[in-house]
C-alpha cells in the first residue's frame, strides 16, 4: 500500500489530474450508459488498440539516400544543448536525423539502465527530425534506439550525446549521462561522440550553445565522412569538451583522460526540509507514476513539471508488503554536491588542462584497457589528419 502526502504540490498539475481523474469516471460511467448498443465494446477496442504493443514507427520518413544520426543527451530532450545540435544537423541537410532522448535531467545517471519497470515513450516536437522522449536514462534511449523496436532502423551511422551543460572531463565521465549514452552506442558497434560545453555560473549563458554547436559541426562532418570511409575510428569513442565562451576557442587539442574530479560533499538535511526536486519512493517514482497516467493528460510533460518545481515537493511513503510499517525506524536525509577544487596537475594534454586553456579537448576512451596505447595513437592520427591545421595533438606516455 502506497500513501502520498502533498507538499505545496502545484495547483496546475493537481487541477490536470483531477481532470484525469473526472474524465475516466465520465467514460466508465458513459459506458455503463451505452449498455448492449455495442459502443461500449468499439470504445474498449479502441483502447486496447492505442495501447498495444508497438516495434518500430512504421509512419517516420527517411531518406535512404542520406545516412541516419541519432542524437541522445543527458540533460532531457527540452535542453538547449540539444535542441539548437539536432537544428543544426537538419539545417545541413545531409543526414535523417533521430532523436531519442530522457524526457528529464538525467546529466548524472552514469551508465545506469532501467529493469523490471515499464518506460514510457512519446514523439517529440523538434523541427526536421524524428523525435521521442523516454522516461529512463541516456543507455535506455540509445539501447531501445539501437534496437530496432522504435525505429525503423537499428544501425545509425553515427550516434552524438549532447550537447550537455557541464564538463565531463575526468573521473565525471563516470558519472556522465551524456559519456555513457555514447559509450552505449560504442559497445553496440556504432561509432559516436560526446559533446560537452564548460558552464560556468554568472559567466555562460544559452547562445553559448548555438556557438558550440558552430565550433563542433566541422568534427561531426569530419566523423560521418570518415566513418563511410571506413578511416574513423571504431575501438574507442571521443569526448569533445568545448570551452567556456565557445567561438574564442585556440582550436582543437587531442588530449588524455585526466584523473581530475570534483570534491563529493554529502550534507545532512532536516527531516522536514527535504532538497528541491526531491522524490522518495520505494517503488517507482512520483514522475514516473504520472507518465503511466500518460494519454490523458500528457503526464509526461506534467511529470517534467513538477520535477522543475523549485518550491515544491512530494514524499512518497511505502509500507512493505509483508504489511510490517516504518513507524519507528530511523530515517535520515542527505544531500550530494560536488565542490570544486585547485588542480595541481600541470601536464598541458589532460583534458580538464586544455580546456582550461581555452582548447576544444579531444579525448578517446576505449572500452578496453589492453588496447590503449593501439587506440589512442589511431584517434591522435585521424583527429591531426580530419581537422588539418586546426589541431594541436599531445605526445602519448
Amino acid at each position: 500500500m502506497t500513501s502520498v502526502r502533498n507538499n505545496l504540490m502545484p495547483p496546475g498539475l493537481v487541477s490536470n489530474l483531477e481532470q484525469v481523474l473526472l474524465n475516466k469516471k465520465k467514460k466508465c460511467k458513459d459506458n455503463e450508459d451505452d449498455g448492449d448498443d455495442g459502443t461500449s465494446k468499439q470504445s474498449n477496442e479502441e483502447a486496447n488498440e492505442s495501447t498495444e504493443p508497438s516495434t518500430s514507427d512504421s509512419t517516420e520518413n527517411v531518406d535512404s539516400s542520406k545516412p541516419v544520426v541519432l542524437v541522445t543527451n543527458g540533460d532531457g530532450i527540452e535542453s538547449p544543448g540539444l535542441v539548437y545540435l539536432v537544428e543544426a544537423l537538419v539545417r545541413e541537410g545531409l543526414y535523417n536525423v533521430h532523436v531519442c532522448a530522457p524526457q528529464s535531467d538525467k546529466s548524472v545517471s552514469g551508465h545506469s539502465v532501467t529493469l523490471r519497470e515499464t518506460i514510457a515513450v512519446s514523439s517529440a516536437e523538434i523541427n526536421g527530425a524524428t523525435a521521442y522522449e523516454v522516461s529512463g536514462t541516456p543507455v535506455d534511449c540509445v539501447s531501445l534506439a539501437l534496437s530496432g523496436a522504435l525505429f525503423s532502423w537499428s544501425k545509425p551511422l553515427l550516434v552524438i550525446s549532447g550537447i550537455n551543460r557541464g564538463s565531463s572531463c575526468g573521473h565525471h565521465m563516470f558519472y556522465s549521462g551524456v559519456v555513457a549514452g555514447a559509450r552505449e552506442a560504442l559497445i553496440c558497434g556504432v561509432p559516436s561522440l560526446s559533446i560537452s560545453l564548460n558552464w560556468k555560473k554568472d559567466e555562460s549563458q544559452e547562445s553559448d550553445f548555438k556557438d558550440a554547436v558552430s565550433v563542433c559541426l566541422p568534427l561531426i562532418n569530419a566523423a560521418t565522412r570518415d566513418i563511410g570511409k571506413g578511416i574513423f575510428p571504431r575501438s574507442c569513442l571521443l569526448n569533445v569538451e568545448i570551452p567556456t565562451s565557445p567561438l574564442t576557442n585556440k582550436g582543437f587539442k587531442f588530449t588524455k583522460q585526466s584523473m581530475w574530479r570534483s570534491t563529493p560533499n554529502w550534507q545532512a538535511v532536516s527531516a522536514n526540509r527535504y532538497p528541491a526536486g526531491h522524490f522518495m519512493s520505494n517503488q517507482q517514482s512520483l514522475g514516473l507514476q504520472l507518465a503511466q497516467l500518460g494519454r490523458d493528460a500528457s503526464a509526461a510533460g506534467a511529470a517534467r513539471r513538477l520535477t522543475t518545481q523549485k518550491k515544491s515537493m512530494v514524499e512518497i511513503e511505502s509500507v512493505g508488503a509483508a504489511g510490517k510499517s516504518d513507524t519507528g525506524r530511523v530515517k535520515k536525509y542527505f544531500r550530494l554536491e560536488f565542490l570544486d577544487k585547485e588542480q595541481e596537475d600541470t601536464d598541458e594534454d589532460l583534458d580538464f588542462r586544455a580546456l582550461e586553456n581555452r582548447f576544444v579537448s579531444i579525448t578517446p576512451l576505449p572500452l578496453h584497457s589492453h588496447t590503449e596505447s593501439e587506440t589512442l595513437a589511431a584517434a591522435s592520427e585521424w583527429i591531426s589528419a580530419a581537422l588539418p591545421g586546426d589541431t594541436e595533438s599531445s605526445t602519448q606516455s
